[in-house]
């Protein structure tokens, strides 16, 4: 029979009531024929109480443990899926990672998936059942240790194992409906997409938008594994949700199909940094050691042999950069007069495939946000999509202007 994989996050699965709801899609999609293999979250919150009984209990906690613990939640919701659908009449059993086995890094905490086994799994399906209710977020490192994916592991989950066992759709069951053109919240024009490229999401997850997790869209981009993002919470048709899927399966898109911000941004500058060959794999080294995420990174002109570097992160990573570069200083590594951060800022960011193919995307942009008297402090580019950083107060009003100025609510 076909495979379909369906994966319900914390909010479908908070309640009992949310559990025999997606109980009852999944038994839906085995009427029609599939056997369906279920990647669940934990109940929405657990996870976050699970952390702080290791904060509370251990501080300097060992990760192996941590995982240990964290992992703990899906596992609850993955056997009330399994004991809901056996209600139903449903031949379904619960699965851990370890026991499929989904095979992992010993990065605990971060790991990352290395192989998923299918016979197993296949061999239960030859035997009747039909549906696998998998924990997502968690696998086994070859130590034979527990090990997590990391936050938002549980969409990676369900794109490896559409990976793995040929699966004709990957279903993310949310609580939003689909992928829209900017936040709903702050764009009241915003228009769901019937469909998105791949690497259209990638773009918008990798700048903001939190609809699906970036691995997630990494994955399904390389393995070429149909998405679907669904809501939980209303009733489905064929065409539900939108669709991330190749760019050759769209017929015709906008030159700008979304609009994607990050509040949590900071741009810092080294003033007066020596202009000489390597300098800047002495300031981006250290960074990345100290595990920070360097975004846009601008470099002045040299003046008598002295230039200023700026670079954006995210804003809980500024301690860190600034210890990280004042270590290397004092090691003699790079000299600077002064390191100035702006945790006041905000990045904005156009993205479309069709800027491969049209020009004038970036003057449209500079000029709206310029209209709106909202002033540019570093500009990043690549071939499908246009960032800015400006101050954070002129976020909500830039991200309005762009998405009427590309006329985002109107359908091509």
């Amino acid at each position: 029979m076909p495979v379909l994989v369906m994966k319900f996050g914390g909010t479908s699965v908070a309640t009992l009531d949310r559990i025999r709801r997606a109980a009852k899609r999944v038994g839906v999609e085995v009427a029609k024929g599939y056997d369906v293999i279920v990647i669940v979250s934990a109940m929405s919150g657990e996870t976050n109480k699970l952390v702080g009984y290791v904060g509370e209990t251990s501080p300097l906690y060992d990760a192996r443990e941590y995982d240990a613990v964290v992992s703990s939640g899906e596992n609850v919701t993955a056997g009330l899926m399994a004991l809901t659908l056996q209600e139903m009449d449903v031949p379904a059993r619960s699965w851990q990672g370890w026991q499929v086995p989904l095979l992992t890094t010993s990065a605990h905490s971060a790991a990352r998936i290395e192989e998923i086994p299918t016979d197993n799994l296949n061999a239960r399906f030859a035997d009747g059942m039909r549906v696998a209710v998998v924990a997502g977020f968690q696998g086994i490192s070859p130590e034979g240790r527990i090990t997590t994916l990391g936050r938002g592991g549980s969409d990676t989950t369900a794109v490896a194992f559409a990976a793995a066992f040929g699966a004709e759709r990957c279903d993310i069951y949310t609580d939003v409906d689909g992928v829209y053109t900017t936040d709903p919240r702050i764009a009241d024009k915003a228009r769901k997409l019937d469909r998105i490229a791949f690497e259209e999401m990638l773009e918008l997850a990798s700048l903001g938008a939190k609809v699906l997790q970036t691995r997630s869209v990494e994955l399904a981009m390389r393995y070429n594994v149909k998405l679907r993002v669904l809501s939980s919470f209303e009733e489905q048709s064929d065409d539900a949700g939108t669709l991330v899927c190749a760019e050759e399966e769209i017929v015709e898109s906008n030159v700008v199909n979304g609009i994607a911000y990050s509040r949590d941004e900071a741009k810092m500058t080294l003033i007066s940094v020596a202009d000489r060959p390597g300098i800047a794999a002495a300031i981006f080294g250290p960074l990345s050691d100290a595990g920070v995420n360097v975004d846009m990174i601008i470099q002045n002109i040299s003046e008598e042999g002295r230039t200023d570097m700026t670079f954006s992160c995210p804003i809980d990573q500024v301690a860190r950069a600034e210890k990280s570069l004042s270590e290397a200083k004092d090691r003699g590594e790079i000299n600077y007069h002064d390191l100035v951060a702006d945790t006041n800022v905000a990045k904005v960011s156009a993205v479309g495939i069709g800027m491969r193919s049209q020009s004038g995307v970036a003057a449209k942009m500079f000029q709206t946000l310029r209209d709106e008297g909202v002033n540019i402090k570093v500009i990043a580019t690549s071939e499908i999509k246009i960032s800015v950083l400006i101050d954070r107060k002129y976020m909500e009003l830039a991200v309005q202007s762009l998405h009427d100025a590309f006329e985002l609510d109107k359908v091509t």
